[in-house]
């Protein structure tokens, strides 16, 4: 099990005080989606959605990048 999980309303992480997703917990969600990376953008677009309301204030392009820009 990971430490590396969202705190909210900060989204900030749990394990490491990044900025979530962190370093670490990328390549965890890459691992554990190797082979579903549909599954992963679904995934990672939920948690936008839900950040998005927490973190109005940051420009929508940057929690875009932030969530999903890096799973290219």
């Amino acid at each position: 099990m990971t430490s590396h999980l969202a705190m909210t309303p900060g989204w900030t992480c749990g394990g490491c005080g990044a900025d979530w997703s962190c370093h670490t917990r990328r390549q965890e969600l890459q691992a554990e989606y190797d082979r579903a990376p549909v599954s992963l953008a679904l995934y990672l677009a939920a948690q936008l959605v839900d950040a998005a309301q927490d973190l109005a204030h940051v420009p929508a392009g940057h929690l875009h990048y932030r969530f999903l820009g890096w799973t290219r």
